[in-house]
């Protein structure tokens, strides 16, 4: 089955020459994240926290960094799996001109992928920002301001609420990466998803309007997707290993 679909998928990659991928949970839960919406995922273990919750209550706050240091969410700690280095040979490669992802766990930048290469749809987790100023602040400095002091983390600079740099339900999404997603998805000749659902918008969009721009789309992913039937190829398989196979010919 690998090798068959590894082949298809090796092919589309070679005849390619502006490849646009695009992540989704699938890829990083051969890394041991849990995915969102599958029967043992995050939303079935803690209800998400709304962007209002977090902004208008201090109890929410507390709860949202609680979970950021307990680790409770699973997406940081984690090392990038085979699927995300096979993506960033291609990106090395000169193939892929960009990834953009809807996760949030910095494996691809982890991977090695430069971090101007990453279109990240719905942020990181692996720092936080404010909310008032934009002030980058390390999750490791502000680890002793709540784990130890009990306090809620404040901005250094404004005193402004700072929150993990993700988007959460709720929060408007991110203005920068949406626009260069869009330029990135109309210079696609191959659109290739990866562990994908396909079913949040608006980042489920973006396939759509690659296909109709005149991009190939490839859907690689566990389970079907609403767009398994416009789509150029579909392989139901294990993102890792048949990345690794069909990258081999890759120079």
């Amino acid at each position: 089955m690998i090798g068959s679909a590894a082949d298809e998928l090796g092919e589309a990659l070679q005849r390619a020459s502006r490849i646009v991928v695009f992540t989704g949970a699938g890829i990083s839960t051969e890394s041991g994240i849990p995915d969102f919406r599958s029967p043992g995922g995050v939303w079935s273990k803690m209800k998400p926290i709304y962007f209002q919750e977090f902004v208008g209550s201090e109890a929410k706050r507390r709860e949202a960094w609680t979970r950021v240091f307990s680790g409770a969410a699973g997406w940081v700690g984690k090392e990038p799996n085979s699927g995300h280095h096979a993506v960033a040979r291609l990106v090395a490669s000169g193939k892929a001109s960009a990834v953009i992802t809807q996760n949030v766990d910095n494996l691809h930048q982890a991977s090695g992928i430069p971090e101007d290469r990453v279109v990240e749809l719905h942020g990181n987790a692996s720092y936080a920002t404010c909310l008032s100023c934009g002030l980058r602040h390390e999750l490791e400095e502000l680890r002793p301001v709540f784990v130890d002091r009990g306090e809620i983390p404040v901005c250094r600079e404004c005193g402004e609420l700072v929150k993990t740099a993700t988007i959460s339900f709720g929060q408007q999404m991110p203005e920068a990466p949406m626009m260069r997603a869009e330029a990135e998805t109309h210079l696609a000749d191959l659109f290739l998803v990866l562990g994908s659902s396909l079913v949040v918008t608006p980042a489920a969009h973006f396939p759509v309007k690659a296909k109709r721009n005149g991009a190939r789309l490839v859907i690689v992913n566990r389970d079907e997707t609403p767009l398994d039937d416009i789509a150029d190829l579909v392989l139901n398989a294990e993102i890792g290993p048949v990345m690794t196979a069909a990258m081999r010919d890759m120079n």
